[in-house]
């Protein structure tokens, strides 16, 4: 009994790491086909033929940066909550569920839809057929058809951040220039550290783009048709490569691998410039919503350079009125001087019979602080110790 209970537990224990280990993904293959994976990492590795290490650069649980991988047969994409891995024929995408991942699906599922042309492949005449051809030759490969997709996707998700930051930023700026105070100035330290991390992140993508784009070898790894056309090239024989599985379109797929393969045994394997093309379109966009967080930051910057322009001026005059009173002080000082010594409880015999100075020394008296008061503080202005 307690054998079979122990067992029992190690069955249950390996049940939930398999469940942990699971994780939800969504296909979608060059046939039009989409449905729901529920595959652990290891059917996924297998499926791909990526390692471990790649696998867990999509690992929701784990902060990685933004990259961008090309391997021998996927390439792996990690862009802030988009965690996909794509092949010449296939697109696995993470956490389909997400709110932020859903209109990627929706376009997914609209732009990887095969073509009239490729659905009737087969049925038609013979000039029908040269038409599909031309028309796939036109079309570029799939898995630049997912990437462009998941670049768009990532590009708009952080110009629409930006957007939104900035929507906010320039009123909260505008009211802390016209009112300094404690919520005006905690509304802005927010929205600048919202800015400082989304700038980080749109950064990292520029930065990989950026990366792709000095390094034809590293966009050479993203042709995954190309690799594919010379791993099925005729040398190695007349049938498909068998990690492939069979799908309604295999026949204009091999016709592209095959125009693949010629292009590269004609020189042209090095050829980078529409995969080059399309990582400058999307680069110039993450650009310019860097430019955006940038002005935003000047803006900032010179909101705080106001500021503490403004705080100085309030310095200044709090100084300035310490000085009046500090001199008014020292003035009243020297009238309860000499009202103390005339007042002191002494016997003096030049006290009597001259009541009428009394109102000689309080009025000389005056008259001397005031004098006092009003050097000080001509020598002060004379000085620019104060402002005229």
């Amino acid at each position: 009994m307690a054998a079979a209970g122990g067992e029992a537990a190690a069955a249950a224990l390996a049940a939930a790491k398999k469940r942990a280990a699971s994780r939800s993904w969504i296909l979608f293959d060059a046939a039009g086909e989409e449905r729901e994976l529920d595959a652990d990492k290891y059917a996924i590795m297998h499926r791909v033929d990526i390692n471990a290490r790649d696998l867990r650069i999509l690992d929701p649980l784990l902060s990685y940066p933004s990259t961008i991988l090309g391997r021998e047969r996927a390439i792996v994409l990690n862009l802030e909550h988009i965690k996909a891995i794509v092949t010449s024929e296939e697109v696995l995408l993470r956490d389909p569920s997400d709110e932020n991942v859903i209109p990627v699906v929706e376009e997914l599922r609209r732009r990887l839809a095969p073509s009239s042309a490729a659905q009737h492949d087969g049925k038609d005449n013979l000039s029908g057929q040269h038409d599909a051809e031309a028309a796939e030759e036109d079309e570029s490969p799939f898995e630049f058809r997912a990437l462009e997709v998941t670049l768009e996707a990532i590009c708009s998700f952080l110009d629409a951040r930006t957007t939104e930051l900035e929507t906010n930023a320039y009123p909260a700026l505008d009211d802390l220039t016209s009112k300094i105070s404690s919520h005006n100035l905690d509304k802005v330290r927010k929205l600048k550290s919202g800015m400082t991390r989304l700038t980080a992140r749109v950064q990292k993508v520029r930065d990989e783009l950026e990366q792709l784009l000095d390094d034809d070898d590293d966009m050479a790894d993203l042709y995954l048709s190309r690799k594919l056309a010379g791993a099925s090239s005729p040398v190695s024989g007349s049938g498909g490569p068998n990690w492939f599985p069979a799908s309604p379109t295999i026949g204009s797929k091999i016709s592209r691998a095959s125009r693949a393969s010629a292009a590269t045994i004609h020189g042209n394997e090095n050829d980078v410039e529409e995969l080059e093309m399309l990582l400058e379109a999307y680069f110039m966009q993450i650009d310019g919503t860097l430019n955006k967080l940038t002005t935003l930051r000047e803006y900032i910057d010179d909101t705080e350079d106001y500021i503490n322009i403004q705080l100085d001026n309030h310095r200044n005059q709090l100084i300035q009125l310490e000085l009046f009173l500090s001199s008014g002080t020292v003035c009243l000082s020297l009238y309860s001087l000499v009202a103390g010594v005339f007042g002191m409880n002494i016997p003096y015999t030049w006290n009597d019979g001259h009541g009428y100075v009394f109102k000689w020394v309080v009025i000389v008296s005056g008259l001397f602080c005031a004098f006092m008061f009003v050097t000080i503080v001509a020598y002060a202005r004379h000085k620019g110790l104060v402002g005229s």
